[in-house]
This record gives C-alpha cells, sequence and structure tokens, in this order.
C-alpha cells in the first residue's frame, strides 16, 4: 500500500516546517485539508509536534498567534478551502504589523478549478495581498519548490502563506501510515539537535529591538545633549531602558514594552506630559511602537522636539509627522553631561513621578469598589517575576499603563498585547496561545473589557483532547465601550446618540456564556476578592468578572489631569523656572 500524492505532499510540508523550527500547529478542520489533518493527527501522537484543533479559523490564527508570542517560535495554522482561509485575515494582519511569525498553510483545489464554479474554491493565492508573502505550490510542484518556499517563510520573520493545492484522492490507504516512523524519527532528531529554529533565523521577540532591524548596523553615538526622555513602546526591550539608564534620561515605557523597568521607569509620565514639565522636553528617542496615549503621539508630533526614531523588527520607525532622524538601531551615549545637570533633570521627574504616583494611589483608594483603575492595581500586584499578563485593548490597557509599578530589570514580567493594529480581535485566543507556548511558566493572567470578551469568546471553546493553558481571565465588565467616553464623541453634545452607536451595551450574562463551554467562572465585587482570586494558583482556565461602572469615565480622566497640574506645580522651582 502506498499513500496518495496528496497525503505525501502534506506529510513533505509537515516535515520541512519542523526542520525550519515549527512546534506548534493549529488546524481548522474541513474537507480539502484532509491530508493535512490526518498527518497532524498522526504526527502529534508520535510527539513530533503539539496539534491545537479549533472550530473557526479566527479563533485558530489568534491561537497561532498567542503561540508565536509565547513560544518566541513560528507557528503554522493550517486551515481548508474557500473562506476558511479569509477568515483568517483579521490574525495575520496583526501578524504583519508586530512582525510575528505565523504560517498559514491552506488546501486548495488544483488551479484548474479557479474559476470554474467548483464547490469552495476561489483565488486563495495572494489573498492576505501585503500582510504576508504568497507561495501557491501546484499538485506537481517539485520536493526541492517546497523546501525553498517553507525556507523563504520561516525566514522571513514575519506573516507568511503557503497555499498547497490537492487533488483527489485526499485521504491515505487506512492500512498507510500517516506519519511515517522515519518522518517522526528525523523530527525528534531535529528537536534535538541544537534547537533547529536556529534554521529559520533568530526566534522572534528574543533580542527586542536592539538588533531587530539594524542587522550588521554598528550602534549609532548620541550625545546626551538637550532635555531627552527615552518613550518604550510595544515590544521594545530592555535595550531602551539600558539606553535611558546609560544617558541619565526619563524612561516613560508602555506596560508592553518589555522595558517598564529599573529606577528610570516614569510610571505616571502620561499625566506628567500635560504639565510644564513636559513641555521642558527637548529630545525624544523613540523605541518601539507606542500606540496608548494621545500626550505621547503629541510629543512626537512637537515641531520645537528634536525626535529620533528606532526602526523596529518589521522596520518601521514611529514618526507621526515624518520629521524624525531614523536609527537602524538603539543608539549609545557619548559626550556625557557633567552629573549635575543629568541628575537635575532626572530628580525632577523622579520627584514629579514619586508625589503624583502617591496622590493617585490616594485618590484611586477612594473611589467606590469596584473601579477599573483599582482593577488595574490588583492587577500589577498580583503579576511575579516571571509571569505572563495579556492585556486586551482600549482601557484596560491604558488603565494599567497609570497603574503599573515598574519593576527590577532581574525580575523582568512578560506584558503582551495585540499592539500591531490595536484591535480587539482574538484576544482571548491569544492569551490562551501565550500561555501554551512558555512552557514551565507560571499561571498567566489576562485582564480585557466586556465587549473585547465577546468579541473572542468562541476562543473558550475546545475539544477534550486538546492542550489546556493555565489561565486566569479578568473581564472588567462595564456594559459598553468606556474609552469613547474620554474622547471627542464623549461630550454632552454627542450623548443621545452614545449609547447606541458608540458604549454599544451588550448585557451579557457571563457566568451563562462560561457555562457553555464548560469554563469555570466566578463574580468579584471588592478588591479583596479580585486579590484572592488572582493568588489562586490552581490549573486550568477560569474567569473572574469585576463588574464596574462607566459613567465617570469622562470625569475621572479630568480629575487626573487637575491632580498632575496641581502636584507639578508645587514642585516647581522658584518663579517657574526650569532646571
Amino acid at each position: 500500500m502506498e499513500a496518495t500524492t496528496s497525503s505525501a505532499r502534506a506529510v513533505h510540508v509537515l516535515r520541512t516546517l519542523l526542520a525550519g523550527g515549527v512546534r506548534d500547529v493549529v488546524l481548522a478542520p474541513g474537507s480539502r485539508s484532509a491530508p493535512f489533518a490526518l498527518a497532524l493527527y498522526a504526527a502529534d501522537a508520535a510527539g513530533a509536534l503539539r496539534l491545537h484543533v479549533r472550530l473557526d479559523e479566527r479563533t485558530a490564527g489568534f491561537l497561532a498567534l498567542g503561540l508565536t508570542i509565547g513560544s518566541r517560535r513560528p507557528v503554522a495554522v493550517v486551515t481548508t478551502s474557500g473562506t476558511a482561509v479569509g477568515n483568517l485575515m483579521p490574525a495575520i494582519m496583526e501578524a504583519h504589523h508586530a512582525g510575528r511569525p505565523v504560517v498559514v498553510v491552506s488546501a486548495d483545489r488544483p488551479t484548474s478549478a479557479r474559476g470554474t464554479g467548483a464547490n469552495q474554491t476561489t483565488w486563495q493565492d495572494g489573498i492576505f495581498g501585503r500582510f504576508a508573502r504568497c507561495a501557491d505550490l501546484g499538485v506537481d510542484a517539485a520536493a526541492a519548490a517546497v523546501e525553498r518556499v517553507i525556507g523563504e517563510a520561516l525566514a522571513s520573520g514575519g506573516p507568511a502563506h503557503i497555499n498547497v493545492q490537492f487533488d483527489t484522492p485526499l485521504v491515505p490507504d487506512p492500512a498507510v501510515t500517516w506519519w511515517p516512523a522515519t518522518a517522526a524519527a528525523e523530527s525528534a532528531d531535529e528537536s534535538a539537535d541544537g534547537d533547529s529554529a536556529a534554521a529559520a533565523g533568530p526566534p522572534p521577540n528574543e533580542a527586542g529591538l536592539g538588533g531587530a532591524a539594524g542587522g550588521a548596523d554598528e550602534p549609532q553615538p548620541l550625545a546626551t545633549g538637550p532635555r531627552t526622555v527615552v518613550v518604550a513602546g510595544d515590544d521594545a526591550g530592555p535595550a531602551a531602558r539600558v539606553l535611558a539608564e546609560s544617558a541619565g534620561w526619563p524612561l516613560l515605557a508602555e506596560p508592553t514594552s518589555g522595558a517598564r523597568a529599573g529606577a528610570h521607569a516614569i510610571r505616571t509620565y502620561r499625566l506628567l506630559l500635560g504639565t510644564e514639565l513636559g513641555a521642558a522636553i527637548e529630545r525624544v528617542v523613540v523605541v518601539g511602537h507606542p500606540t496608548l496615549s494621545r500626550p505621547v503621539t503629541a510629543l512626537l508630533s512637537r515641531q520645537d522636539v528634536e525626535l529620533i526614531a528606532v526602526r523596529t523588527r518589521t522596520g518601521v520607525a514611529t514618526d507621526p509627522v515624518r520629521r524624525a532622524r531614523v536609527l537602524a538601531g538603539v543608539p549609545t551615549v557619548v559626550e556625557p553631561d557633567g552629573p549635575a545637570a543629568r541628575a537635575q533633570w532626572m530628580s525632577r521627574w523622579w520627584s514629579a513621578d514619586g508625589q503624583l504616583a502617591a496622590v493617585i494611589d490616594a485618590h484611586v483608594d477612594a473611589l467606590p469598589e469596584l473601579h477599573p483603575l483599582q482593577v488595574a492595581a490588583e492587577l500589577s500586584l498580583a503579576l511575579g517575576p516571571g509571569q505572563n499578563l495579556v492585556v486586551g485593548s482600549s482601557n484596560p490597557i491604558r488603565d494599567l499603563d497609570l497603574m503599573l509599578m515598574p519593576y527590577r530589570p532581574r525580575e523582568r514580567r512578560r506584558i503582551v498585547a495585540n499592539r500591531g493594529l490595536a484591535g480587539i480581535d482574538g484576544t482571548i485566543s491569544t492569551a490562551i496561545g501565550v500561555d501554551l507556548g512558555r512552557a514551565g511558566a507560571a499561571r498567566s493572567l489576562a485582564v480585557m473589557g466586556d465587549l473585547t470578551f465577546l468579541h473572542d469568546q468562541g476562543g473558550l471553546f475546545a475539544g477534550a483532547d486538546e492542550p489546556r493553558p493555565d489561565l486566569t481571565i479578568v473581564i472588567v465588565n462595564d456594559d459598553g465601550g468606556s474609552i469613547f467616553s474620554a474622547l471627542e464623541q464623549g461630550a454632552p453634545a454627542y450623548q443621545p446618540a452614545f449609547e447606541r452607536v458608540f458604549a454599544t451595551p451588550q448585557h451579557a450574562d457571563f457566568a451563562a456564556l462560561c457555562a457553555a463551554s464548560g469554563t469555570a467562572y466566578r463574580l468579584v465585587e471588592s478588591r479583596r476578592a479580585l486579590r484572592e482570586q488572582l493568588a489562586d494558583h490552581r490549573p486550568g482556565l477560569r474567569v473572574l468578572e469585576a463588574r464596574v461602572g462607566r459613567g465617570d469615565r469622562r470625569e475621572t480622566a479630568a480629575t487626573l489631569s487637575m491632580l498632575a497640574e496641581r502636584t507639578e506645580r508645587t514642585l516647581a522651582h522658584p518663579g517657574g523656572g526650569m532646571p
């Protein structure tokens, strides 16, 4: 008995992916992808890879995205033909803008079936456009061509699409081994031979920002010069912290920067940027991809500020008004100012941050329980060294930005979010993938709004035989899109339309939703209850619902800005001058 051409091709594609460093494969089942499905089942049973099966392709795509973040390896997601491939678009767009190596492997009918009205047949090749490089493998593609395109896909460092045409018969003869013993043995040898992921280039997200886009370029020297701050956006990495500390500059680091650590990290930077202290900034070095704060965007857009932007792993430098001096890598510091000058600038930020943080904490403590800022504060306290925290877009990540205490550099917390395009898509699936991707890590945490949770509620569903995460998801349930309250459309003039077209309250029963998927659930109604639940490290997936209000969002934002201005003003030197 022999395997069919299609089943043999499927095994060859998977073996080549394994040789390039793939260890996790997500499958959304279908008919045309049957050759892959049977081979994956057998390969998982043989221990050659870890298989994750999901019903919904959008969920599957974001699970793969999370697995790449957690494992720092390329991850493949396999689909059948037709609309199944199109459902991966949101995850692939995010992977493109974040530089994540998600490899789509789509099954297709032969080229001759396109344009004939054949069932589930469309033009899959190139469907992702500029967001993923594509290779269309015909039914008669040579083995060398298969290996070449897969090698190129894995070496690209970002998302890629391999469209594999299968002709019938799609399944092997039942008497044929679906995953040959030689394939299992070779995969095991490759896994043990010095980490075969090296064949696909350095694992993504490992080096942070420093060496990603710059390649072999030497770091450029930068004089300490004028009053400078380092803005560390998403995925900046520890190089941003090292730069700030070596130069004696304040570090304005977002939670997902990987740099919010050490003595130079300014917790309340977002509010301080709106004060005279923020106005005194003369130069900014931006590392990573900052996306959270309008004050940061305004700072980067100021014509009176010198802007230096470091390219991210995707090759893009954050330069909102297209005037920055762009560097390939994080610069080094030369010609340091005198210790007194540096100390004055840094000391001003330390004093303002320390006092403002204390004022904010007192204000937050006095708010009625359970307030969203209190939820963020409890998550900051609960997050331990080496632990994962996946944060949803909109208000949860901005609340965390204000309340997250900087940590010690050698006690790095892994705080991640889908900030490539900052959408709410697939957040549950991403969080599950991040946890499953970090073998042996402590229990993971995730926090997201109610609408973000509802957008990916299908991510809770997985078959009985699927790998299970150890993950606690906190839903900050304010029954709607509260982030719009503090934006222009939240002004009183727009209130007649606000609830229906912006807030969109759903009045969802999260206990019932969790019960439908067999997910453990608990309602928490106080800070103490939330703290106790976050300290529970029993294994498994569970959901904590924190019901909060959103009626005071606009007022709270104004109050915090007022507190920042008042605090900074009391610290100003006589005569209002800056040091």
